[in-house]
């Protein structure tokens, strides 16, 4: 099987000579996320990494890593009140960003050129960039939850703004720049937004968004974004859209197996936490880790991959040990 006639059962629920791997990492630091605007040595560096990378793993799945532009720039300065995200003006495909990320884009593509694998694009919901924007990575004082209970139209009008604008570049990424598919990243780490609120306002802006994709691609795969204990409520997310689920085993203490289920028999992948076994561990615990996974989960719309990212120093390397290791597996069963 070629590494696209693989990925396209392992999506269609059938068997496969072996199970795909799928494990991703950033390039660069988290101090040089989000500055390929204004920093060209970033840009360079998330494009090179992954020339880099290939030289010692060769993908069964290709995902560019957008570190450098990772989650849309949102001016959100002058917002005092929910009222004031009406007026935010999300990048268009022509402004500097769209701009950089098609290039980006098209770089990566030049990396991968004559690869066999799909290769997705890494795309964020409309919550995930608002959230960035008023109240950053690390978040304290939340301000967003607290709007979305005192003006929930205000803050859906703003996602749906921001939804427009990631519509847009999607479309750019699937028709102009030729991806596969949208890797989309959705969460509510830590029930940031309270369950009733994120299901009524928030999930139908992501839905949106996905359905869109769906239009443009039927290949779409949904990153429920959980890592380092900062878990999601999966039951949140069983509505999405997508043609395969990345859970994060570790984060919500949930089986592929049993998340599986819960996706209505969907394909799933993940297994691996992020910086354990994959991370540290001997060839050999490597190997049983991912015969433990393949042993409770089968080989059938499944595929190997982490929670979330796994460290940036990692030694690449170590993704040739599971995908051998699955070989291996799937000759002895």
């Amino acid at each position: 099987m070629t590494k696209r006639e693989r990925f396209m059962k392992f999506l269609a629920n059938e068997p496969v000579d072996r199970a795909p791997v799928a494990f991703f990492h950033h390039f660069c630091g988290q101090e040089q996320w989000f500055k390929g605007l204004v920093d060209e040595s970033a840009f360079q560096k998330n494009v090179e990494g992954h020339r880099e990378a290939l030289k010692v793993f060769d993908p069964d799945v290709i995902k560019i890593m957008n570190d450098s532009l990772m989650i849309m720039p949102l001016d959100t300065s002058f917002v005092k009140t929910p009222a004031d995200l009406r007026k935010i003006q999300p990048p268009t495909v022509d402004s500097p960003y769209g701009q950089k990320t098609r290039e980006l884009t098209m770089k990566v593509k030049e990396i991968y050129a004559g690869k066999e694998a799909p290769i997705y694009a890494t795309g964020f919901s409309p919550i995930m960039v608002l959230k960035t924007s008023v109240d950053g990575l690390e978040v304290k004082n939340a301000r967003l939850p607290k709007w979305l209970a005192e003006d929930p139209d205000s803050v859906v009008a703003a996602l749906n703004i921001i939804g427009d604008a990631i519509m847009a570049l999607n479309e750019m990424l699937i028709k102009e720049c030729g991806v596969d598919g949208i890797y989309f990243s959705v969460n509510n780490q830590a029930n940031f937004i309270p369950e009733e609120l994120f299901t009524k306002y928030v999930a139908p802006t992501d839905i949106r968004v996905m359905e869109h994709a769906n239009a443009l691609s039927p290949i779409n795969l949904l990153h429920i974004c959980g890592y380092h204990g900062k878990g999601n409520n999966l039951e949140l997310f069983k509505d999405y859209p997508a043609a395969a689920y990345n859970i994060a085993v570790y984060a919500e203490g949930v089986s592929l197996s049993d998340g599986k289920k819960l996706f209505g028999g969907k394909p799933v992948f993940g297994g691996f936490a992020q910086d354990t076994v994959i991370y540290k561990g001997t060839k050999e615990e490597v190997k049983k880790a991912t015969w433990d996974i393949l042993d409770e989960c089968g080989q059938v719309g499944v595929m190997i991959g982490a929670d979330c990212t796994v460290p940036n120093d990692i030694d690449d390397d170590r993704f040739n040990w599971v995908r051998e290791a699955a070989v291996e597996y799937a000759e002895k069963h």
